[in-house]
């Protein structure tokens, strides 16, 4: 059940990949539409604005279709075969839903509590998903449905008709059975989620109250959840569901920017609840000072090759926001400095909001300058100083627990670890192996999939596979097969998080580009 969970929570990644540059096309689209930035250039009837504005519904096409979105991008890590017809079919029987769902509360809206003739959005709990008006199950429904969808067409798929009926075999077959299956799924939408809603708004009310409680807690889990890869099953409903705010967090965040932009006010009086996304912190800071003090308790005689694995996977934490590459390097060899890790990250994003410093600040720095700071800066910009302020006492305090406990504990952190632990040289090791064999020096890429592929057994070993935005994650048969976290650092990658038979080789960013490759060895 752990590894279908995680899977899960991979494939939701999917569609996140494309948020970066949505926010930056929202930030930027709204910094120069916005006249409190632009001044009279910026005024509605200007070709300025008109132009710019363009570019700004163009930006927000992402955030307007996110239950569309996710329907559509759960077959990519979940179908385990014709994927790209697998999200046809999720995508057509995903407005067969609401379809059925619109005629249903057309026609019978007053027997189920539901008005259909309230305008969208607000408290009536309706929304439009494709111009279709329907019950709003944010991201909720979209996954249920995919989710069936997923199911349907792994189990029929490859169901073998009679010839006379061959034109109705793969996706019209499922699209046939999904079909049928979708009635009854609407009439049970129609039915409970009504209720759902208003459970929801109750725990909005919960959440909201809890105050920086709330704050912390939920930062808290968010790192803690990363080594099980269900992080993402925690947060995404609260940055892009209606949990906490109408839309999720996203995508409120930035139809307050033109607002936020004009007014002087403190951040937090316009959305306290934007405290929960505030995770990007200790990707900025916190990363930057675990780093430092990785560095400073190295070997001498490796802070050349440390400085060399530091730098580049700390840049990506801090400008990318991706912190599996350089969280797993200490993740396995130190759980006690991940635990603290997450600790302190919870306390940094706690201390911020109750400084009234709230935003879409769960990304890296690219995101939170599109959101926050590009377009916010002209009249808060003692906020944002203040940001930099604490952000940096804390990258401090990061470096000063990170040195002591590495030290106090003699954790095995990069540059620390014992000669027969690791062994830089092993991509050099297996060239040179490949040519005493006669080969020739191939693509890095192919030779990385091959020692991945070797310490998982080998191809005969391997059940599935499947990656979220840095990890290769591969399910295996046999896991006394598979070589340990070392191993996988040694051959280039940034470690391994192993949970029985469930395998997540962390890659970094490139992670498409090798599980391609990898699936041609298979």
């Amino acid at each position: 059940m752990m590894q279908k969970i995680q899977k899960f929570g991979g494939a939701m990644f999917t569609p996140v990949l494309l948020f970066a540059f949505a926010g930056i096309s929202v930030g930027i689209g709204t910094l120069f539409t916005t006249q409190a930035i632009m001044g009279s250039l910026a005024a509605p009837t200007s070709m300025w604005y008109k132009c710019w504005n363009v570019f700004l519904q163009g930006g927000w096409t992402v955030f307007n279709q996110l239950p569309l979105l996710f329907a559509v991008s759960l077959p990519i890590g979940m179908a385990k075969k014709q994927n790209a017809r697998c999200c046809m079919e999720a995508l057509v029987l995903y407005m067969t839903f609401h379809y059925f769902v619109n005629t249903i509360l057309t026609q019978w809206g007053g027997v189920f509590g539901v008005n259909m003739n309230a305008e969208v959005g607000g408290t009536s709990g309706l929304a439009m998903i494709a111009s279709i008006k329907t019950l709003d199950m944010g991201m909720v429904g979209a996954l249920a449905v995919s989710g069936i969808v997923i199911y349907l067409h792994n189990r029929f798929f490859d169901t073998e008709l009679p010839e006379w009926l061959g034109s109705f075999s793969g996706s019209t077959f499922v699209f046939m059975i999904g079909f049928f299956v979708m009635i009854p799924v609407a009439v049970l939408a129609c039915a409970f989620w009504p209720k759902v809603q208003l459970g929801i708004t109750a725990f909005q009310g919960f959440v909201k109250s809890a105050g920086a409680i709330g704050i912390f807690v939920f930062n808290f889990l968010e790192r803690a959840l990363i080594p099980f890869g269900l992080h993402h099953l925690l947060y995404s409903p609260f940055y892009y569901d209606n949990v906490v705010v109408p839309g999720g967090l996203y995508a409120y965040w930035a139809k307050l920017l033109p607002q936020i932009a004009a007014s002087t006010a403190s951040l937090k009086s316009f959305c306290p609840e934007a405290g929960f996304t505030a995770s990007g912190f200790a990707k900025m800071f916190g990363c930057l000072g675990a780093a430092l003090a990785f560095y400073s308790t190295a070997k001498p005689e490796k802070k050349k090759k440390v400085f060399a694995l530091l730098l580049p996977i700390t840049l990506t934490a801090i400008v990318c926001g991706v912190t599996e590459p350089i969280e797993f390097t200490f993740l396995f060899v130190a759980p006690m400095l991940f635990v603290v890790h997450a600790f302190l990250a919870a306390t940094l994003a706690t201390t911020m909001w109750l400084a009234g410093i709230v935003g879409i600040n769960s990304g890296g720095l690219i995101e939170i300058a599109s959101l926050n700071l590009i377009p916010l800066m002209r009249n808060h910009w003692q906020q944002y100083l203040l940001e930099l302020v604490i952000g940096l006492i804390f990258t401090a305090i990061w470096f000063v627990v990170f040195r002591f406990l590495i030290l106090k504990f003699d954790f095995k952190t990069p540059g620390r670890e014992d000669e027969a632990e690791i062994e830089f040289g092993s991509k050099e090791k297996f060239r040179n192996k490949q040519a005493e064999k006669g080969g020739k020096a191939g693509d890095p890429k192919l030779e990385l999939c091959e020692l991945i592929l070797e310490g998982l057994g080998g191809k005969d070993n391997i059940v599935d596979v499947t990656n979220c935005a840095t990890r290769l994650r591969v399910n295996v048969k046999d896991e006394t097969l598979c070589k340990d976290d070392p191993y996988f650092k040694a051959i280039g990658t940034h470690g391994c998080s192993i949970n029985g038979k469930a395998y997540q080789v962390i890659i970094g960013l490139k992670v498409p580009s090798i599980r391609e490759v990898f699936e041609t060895l298979l």
